[in-house]
């Protein structure tokens, strides 16, 4: 498996910017209360793409046997996630108004540059490790 090691790394940048991508246009629709939030391929989509940058993560961490209790990063960086996913749900679906979704969002866009750093970085404190 190692020899598909950057196969696997670049799939697993593009599915991430994927996401992203998909994640700010959705939370704008949402925010202005686009009809368009309701098709079924945005809906499904995200999802698919999204279960493919988790799997191809896990793929990258059993490859290079990368486990969370021994570096605090990709610890830090799951947690991270985990609290996108929260911030995301409320951007998009659950939150009461659109200034509560707008502000849901901008924090998701900011914890998920969080993680971009500490996967760069390789730190929790992520892009301020690099100072």
């Amino acid at each position: 498996m190692i020899e598909h090691y950057f196969l696997v790394k670049h799939l697993h940048m593009t599915t991430a910017a994927l996401s992203l991508l998909f994640f700010v246009v959705r939370a704008v629709w949402s925010v202005r209360g686009a009809p368009i939030l309701q098709r079924r391929w945005v809906r499904v989509l995200p999802h698919v793409n999204d279960t493919l940058l988790l799997t191809l993560g896990v793929v990258l961490m059993v490859t290079l046997e990368l486990w969370p209790h021994q570096h605090p990063w990709l610890a830090a960086k799951l947690v991270a996630l985990l609290a996108y996913i929260g911030l995301g749900t409320v951007a998009i679906k659950r939150g009461r108004n659109p200034g509560v979704r707008a502000a849901a969002g901008v924090a998701a866009v900011v914890t998920f540059a969080y993680m971009i750093g500490a996967a760069i970085n390789h730190h929790p404190l992520s892009w301020l490790a690099a100072a």
